[in-house]
């Protein structure tokens, strides 16, 4: 019997898949428990809907993410920070800072995008990704000030 899959399935397919099973198989356990929906001309038309619907937002979404990129590409962040002898910092600099300093410009960029791949605790510049998408990353420079 074919199926259209609307859920992940563990070792049979992921969300969107068509796939061929067992009569059984697909009655009593996949569109039973509302994993899936039987093949047809309409269910079928209705999936090719959806995943244009989805598309389109995905696409929506990047190019707003671009937006976002185009105005944060050259700008700084500037951070004040206390430091001792031989200007070491205490402490180092956190996503979790360099998202409330984004908000503060006005992008609500979730802390959980940027990534440091080295603990920033030195006075300077360092460059720090962004991933807003899979398709748009950027590097952002952060400064850090007596």
């Amino acid at each position: 019997m074919k199926v259209i899959l609307l859920k992940d399935v563990k070792s049979q397919g992921k969300k969107d898949d068509i796939l061929n099973v067992a009569d059984g198989y697909a009655n009593n356990y996949l569109i039973k428990n509302g994993l899936a929906v039987p093949y047809s001309k309409k269910s079928k038309e209705i999936l090719d809907s959806e995943i244009k619907t989805r598309n389109d937002l995905e696409e929506e979404r990047v190019s707003e993410f671009n937006k976002i990129k185009d105005k944060l590409l050259n700008k700084e962040l500037t951070f004040k920070v206390k430091t001792g002898k031989n200007d070491q910092v205490f402490g180092t600099v956190s996503s979790k800072q360099i998202s409330e300093k984004l908000k503060e410009m006005g992008y609500a960029i979730d802390k959980k995008c940027i990534k440091i791949n080295t603990p920033i605790a030195s006075l300077g510049t360092t460059l720090v990704e962004i991933e807003l998408h899979k398709k748009v990353k950027f590097n952002i420079k952060i400064v850090l000030v007596k």
